[in-house]
């Protein structure tokens, strides 16, 4: 086994957080060792279908059922397609494992970048009663932080990865350093009118998206072309992704070394310094294990990953966690519920088509629970994603007739979907398998999560208000549906190691640094100690980068 000492800081995984994390470690002058357990992918290069047409994706780019329910049967509940299948986990080659009665879509990236390139792109701020909810309602653990704390670094990354939208001066949802949004079609446009006027105070908004509507010549990226691929890789570099943002960035230090096909097992451990001291990998394809070494950590794994890491640095012949004096780590595990649609028919405006694809349209904000209980059943609150369009007619015929009726669209329809907040339970938890490991000899996880009363209620209301905002605002044919909800469907997974003031009761502090070892940094969606209902990709990265300021200055200091 050999052993490595070379670099002032580790960064485990090359995502969203992983990428920041880089990017401002080398930046910051520090030699830098990223570690992802992916294939690696360049940007531009290893985007094989970017820009192409169906017709030259295998498959018209649908996954065949054979492949889909062999190696793929948990990222099929994503967004994974022939297209995009090289940027995802291979489901049959790593397993998971489910308590009794639990189910779990553990839906993974299998490349570097991780999620930046799977992502949805939706960037929204959380407001400051997101961050006072926990206290506020007596529930789960208090966050540390506030927004207040955030708000600079919140405007920093906002500033340097472009997020789009418009400025509506929400106290539920801050305002971002936005450049100017994707403009409303004409039946959005109507669409606003109508609902705000049937529902004061309710409001439907440009979506907040990465994708850029200003070119970035500064970073070598280009506005997006409004062609909807983003899930097959952007060579414009139109939306944020490690690809295109932060790994160029790092790169361009010359203090980046970048080690993909590196799967990372355990931690090492000093109970004397309280300090990490290694980080163990094997690599995939040799199976050579390594260990490497660092002043500092920082553990951005993507939620489960970083868990499973944490979970399996074991005090030897113990079983137990180095980092679980608190007694929480793996618990207080949340995603967000969805799968409840709504939709209906717009009524004319028929000789008005849309051209491009965006890749987002519209959002309705928050409106229950804003500010107090309002007494519903359920605590917290949801918002809708959603668009209004028209679809090309179907072919019917032949020949002639046939080609000239696929000329023609049906007529206006409105759809959104809704995002609610799960609350943060203790027995919400994932553990490591007593009995089962992966082929690299690691536990597997084991996942024991489910949503409750509380997430069940708030849905059912979403379904009834999505409808009756629709009717009320004069469509037809209105139609709702619920599909299954499954933690883990959202894809957006968070907590295990919450952020806490207090070392008996949280795993990290409000610096993100584990309580139990100074220099180890969780800065990805493990760290959460609520999730509010918006998508918190964008929260990541403002947390990152301020972790790494606080971890560089404590460094310099000595105290690291």
């Amino acid at each position: 086994m050999a052993a490595t000492d070379r670099f002032d800081a580790i960064v485990i995984g090359s995502g969203i957080s992983g990428g920041w994390a880089a990017k401002e470690l080398t930046e910051k002058g520090l030699r830098v060792l990223m570690l992802d357990r992916g294939h690696m992918v360049e940007h531009g290069e290893d985007y094989t279908y970017d820009g192409k047409p169906a017709y030259e994706v295998p498959a018209r780019n649908v996954m065949p059922e054979g492949l889909r329910e062999s190696d793929y049967f948990i990222a099929q509940h994503g967004y994974v397609a022939p297209s995009n299948r090289a940027f995802y986990n291979n489901d049959r080659l790593n397993p998971y494992d489910f308590a009794q009665g639990s189910k779990f879509y553990w839906i993974r990236p299998g490349a570097v970048g991780g999620k930046s390139l799977i992502w949805g792109r939706w960037s929204f701020r959380w407001s400051a009663a997101d961050f006072e909810a926990n206290k506020r309602e007596g529930i789960g653990g208090n966050w540390p932080i506030g927004y207040d704390d955030l708000l600079p670094w919140y405007s920093y990354v906002e500033k340097y990865i472009g997020v789009s939208g418009s400025r509506e001066n929400l106290d539920y949802l801050p305002d971002s350093e936005f450049q100017p949004p994707m403009p409303m079609n004409i039946a959005e446009k109507w669409m606003k009118q109508r609902l705000e006027t049937a529902f004061p105070g309710r409001k439907l908004i440009n979506a907040r998206l990465s994708n850029m509507t200003e070119d970035k010549p500064e970073q070598n990226r280009t506005r997006c072309q409004l062609r909807n691929q983003c899930s097959n890789g952007c060579s414009f570099g139109a939306y944020f992704s490690t690809q295109a943002v932060t790994l160029p960035a790092a790169r361009a230090t010359g203090r980046l070394t970048l080690r993909s096909d590196a799967v990372v097992t355990n931690l090492e451990y000093d109970p004397a310094s309280r300090k990490v001291t290694g980080v163990r990998f094997i690599d995939a394809k040799t199976g050579q294990a390594e260990v490497v070494r660092a002043r500092v950590v920082f553990l951005n794994a993507s939620t489960m990953g970083s868990l499973q890491v944490l979970m399996n640095s074991r005090a030897e012949g113990t079983g137990k966690s180095h980092f679980n004096s608190s007694g929480t780590l793996g618990r207080y595990v949340m995603d967000h519920i969805f799968r409840v649609g709504v939709q209906g028919d717009i009524p004319g405006m028929e000789e008005f088509i849309e051209y491009g694809r965006r890749p987002g349209a519209i959002y309705v904000p928050r409106f229950r629970n804003n500010g107090r209980d309002e007494g519903l059943g359920f605590h917290r609150g949801y918002g809708y994603q959603g668009a209004a369009y028209r679809e090309p007619s179907r072919p019917v015929g032949f020949g002639a007739a046939m080609k000239e009726g696929m000329r023609r669209y049906s007529g206006w329809k409105f759809q959104m979907g809704a995002f609610g907040e799960c609350l943060p339970y203790e027995d919400n938890h994932v553990a490591l398998s007593a009995s089962k490991v992966d082929r690299f000899g690691v536990p597997l996880m084991q996942f024991n999560v489910t949503f409750r009363d509380n997430e069940l209620k708030m849905m059912a209301d979403a379904r009834e208000q999505g409808e009756k905002m629709l009717r009320a605002a004069g469509l037809t044919n209105v139609v709702s549906k619920v599909r299954e909800h499954v933690p883990g469907d959202a894809i957006h997974e968070m907590g295990g190691a919450r952020m806490g003031d207090d070392p008996h009761s949280a795993v990290l502090n409000k610096w993100n640094q584990a309580h139990d070892a100074a220099n180890l940094f969780v800065t990805d969606g493990a760290q959460m100690a609520s999730v509010s209902c918006v998508n918190p990709s964008l929260t990541f990265m403002a947390l990152t980068a301020r972790a790494v300021d606080h971890a560089v200055a404590a460094m310099k200091a000595g105290t690291i």
